[in-house]
């Protein structure tokens, strides 16, 4: 079973959500994901300054597999990107929800947040689609 951190919220299209105690929100995509993706091997993440919208493709990540959409869980400006990616993507795989993270907002409507899925709910979101 991946991992399902419980402080986060969650997409389900794999992606996840840390409010920060700043106000700002650090997102990436979950241990699921990068372990169906397999290694990874490209990383383009968003521009510093760059309005996204709740469900708007943001970053792709790309594996030996296939090249994936990642999608910004709520909207806001991009305030961080996670540069080191550029030359370490495999940091995606090594450490999701730390190291791999990708971007960081500036929410535009917190409130966003809150219709996100908590870890019980993606872990059931998993399940049903039989992983």
């Amino acid at each position: 079973m991946s991992s399902i951190p419980a402080n986060l919220k969650y997409l389900d299209s794999h992606e996840w959500a840390r409010l920060e105690s700043d106000g700002t929100v650090t997102i990436g995509i979950s241990d699921h994901a990068q372990s169906a993706l397999g290694d990874l091997v490209f990383v383009e993440v968003p521009e510093v300054g760059k309005s996204l919208n709740k469900g708007g493709a943001a970053a792709v990540v790309e594996s030996v597999k296939a090249a994936s959409d990642v999608y910004s869980p709520i909207s806001g400006e991009v305030i961080a990107s996670n540069e080191s990616l550029g030359s370490a993507p495999e940091l995606v795989n090594q450490d999701p929800y730390g190291e791999g993270w990708l971007f960081k907002l500036k929410p535009s409507n917190k409130g966003e947040l809150d219709q996100l899925l908590d870890a019980t709910a993606y872990g059931e979101a998993l399940e049903a689609e039989g992983h």
